[in-house]
């Protein structure tokens, strides 16, 4: 759609913008209750991506059916709403006869912008907006044009092999949805011989928890890191804890780790204040013991009450500030964005529908990181486990389409056998990843960000370099299907990709009148 936008011009005088969009979403609940409001809201909150639009509307039903209920997914709705997004935004692209990149990049956020469900950008409200100087930066550093220029020229030298491009920006709201969860306990205790004991209420899963907790109290302390310890979870330590969801864990038991530290470290200054500069922790200790100084502490942490929670039902109060954004009453869904840009570029074979991940280029917004190691290990993690999700990992239940399964509702995929997940040679061959350099989080412990969850979205641009490789095969063929859209759905199987190609081959199989939708149902 063409037309004005307010702020951030930079002298433009006409860019592209979706005026309104809409969409109604079904999640399937299976035959248990489960906390699926949450799960909508999370599906629902990112839809806007980086795409700002006049309006806004999202319906969201979560149904009853018969397969066995599943569990959660890292992000929890979130990349599934934000996959909509993309899709939309390619199928403008190709409406308007423009490149993806250009408008993605003239549509994000600027601080003038507010988000569908009423948040701001900038230092008082999210923190720093990064991702249109993390996209600029990306795009100029890897010359994304002449990369997309070279695929173009692979594509026209090559008939059975073609190569993609994609280039995806993304946010992800850091806060459970839920307010009541937006809380958490650490109990800490410092021993005579300076060493000290953590309790925290949250689970180590192999995230690094354990370890950023540590390092909270190390700092703390001003003690080796080797001098901290961490108990395994405990109800009979910290009570009534919250589950390790929604990337929170280090936001929420490493302040309270930090203020229990906090409360110690007073009770110790007049102790640390009566021996001479330079005493270690352990004399500290040792002295505040026969003084009879408590060192133990409970800590709590608590993100404020106006930077979480968000009531969807919430009417609009009588005289509110026509000034404020729309919806903003109703709360504030996420305490700060992790932000992340990522480019992706694959090779698909056209005859197998077999593609690999030649290069994949990753620069994520973790604010001032705790451990910058388990931070990038966690992020390739995501970019891998993305990745698998929207390409290789396919879920088939016994249903209409697939009548030869028995009994109806057992799930087909549940096991290495049928379930498909990235191995070591699905590894994109050259991987590079990288932390925003000066980017302080107001927000968060030690000025961190949250880190599980966010990148997981930036793996599915191999999904969307999939799409890409596969629109030039369809180009080469004359399968463009009115304007070069075309159907392609979510995960990109080996099949999806083959039928997909449009080559004489896969018309003569399928048929010629479905030739341009078809859709298989399946890997077998």
């Amino acid at each position: 759609q063409g037309g004005r936008r307010r702020g951030g011009g930079g002298g433009r005088d006409e860019e592209r913008r979706a005026p309104r969009a809409g969409r109604e979403a079904v999640q399937q609940r299976g035959v248990q209750v489960r906390p699926d409001g949450p799960g909508a809201g999370q599906g629902a909150l990112p839809r806007g991506q980086l795409l700002p639009v006049a309006q806004l509307s999202f319906g969201g039903h979560a149904v009853q059916d018969e397969p066995a209920a599943a569990t959660a997914f890292r992000g929890f709705g979130g990349p599934q709403g934000m996959v909509v997004t993309e899709h939309i935004m390619d199928h403008l692209a190709v409406a308007c006869d423009i490149s993806g990149d250009r408008l993605r990049r003239e549509n994000m956020y600027t601080l003038d912008d507010a988000t569908p469900f009423g948040m701001r950008f900038g230092a008082p409200f999210t923190g720093k907006w990064n991702v249109p100087s993390m996209w600029d930066r990306l795009a100029s550093s890897l010359d994304v044009p002449a990369r997309r220029a070279a695929a173009a020229e692979f594509n026209g030298r090559n008939r059975w092999k073609k190569r993609g491009v994609s280039f995806l920006p993304t946010k992800f709201g850091i806060a459970f949805t839920a307010k009541f969860m937006n809380q958490g306990g650490a109990l800490v205790h410092l021993y005579t011989d300076g060493t000290v004991l953590v309790s925290h209420g949250g689970t180590e899963m192999g995230q690094g928890l354990h370890t950023k907790v540590c390092q909270v109290a190390a700092q703390a302390f001003g003690v080796p890191l080797g001098d901290v310890y961490v108990d395994d979870s405990s109800t009979d330590k910290v009570a009534n804890t919250m589950p390790s969801a929604a990337s929170m864990s280090t936001d929420l038991y490493g302040m309270a780790t930090l203020d229990a530290c906090r409360q110690i470290l007073k009770r110790l200054r007049p102790v640390r204040d009566s021996l001479p500069p330079g005493a270690t922790m352990k004399e500290v200790a040792m002295k505040a013991f026969f003084e009879r100084v408590d060192m133990s502490a409970h800590g709590f942490f608590a993100v404020d009450d106006d930077r979480c929670g968000y009531d969807w039902l919430k009417e609009k109060p009588e005289g509110y500030p026509d000034d404020l954004p729309e919806n903003s009453w109703k709360g504030h869904p996420f305490n700060y964005f992790t932000q992340g840009v990522a480019l992706a570029e694959v090779e698909v074979d056209v005859l197998t529908g077999d593609h690999r991940v030649t290069f994949a280029e990753v620069l994520v917004d973790v604010g001032s990181s705790i451990n910058p190691a388990i931070d990038i290990g966690q992020i390739e993690g995501a970019f891998v486990q993305g990745m698998g999700w929207s390409t290789i990992e396919e879920v088939i239940y016994a249903d209409d389409d697939h009548a030869w399964i028995r009994p109806r509702a057992r799930v087909f995929t549940t096991g290495p056998g049928t379930y498909k997940i990235p191995a070591f040679n699905d590894v994109p061959e050259t991987f590079n990843v990288s932390l925003l350099e000066d980017a302080d989080n107001p927000f968060a412990v030690h000025s961190s960000k949250a880190i599980g969850e966010p990148p997981f979205f930036l793996g599915c641009g191999v999904f969307f370099a999939i799409k890409d490789a596969v629109a030039a095969a369809r180009r080469s063929r004359g399968e463009d299907d009115g304007g070069g859209y075309f159907e392609f759905r979510l995960p990109a199987t080996s099949e999806r990709i083959r039928m997909a190609c449009g080559d004489e081959i896969s018309t003569e199989c399928i048929g010629v009148a479905g030739a341009s939708s078809f859709q298989p149902k399946g890997s077998f």
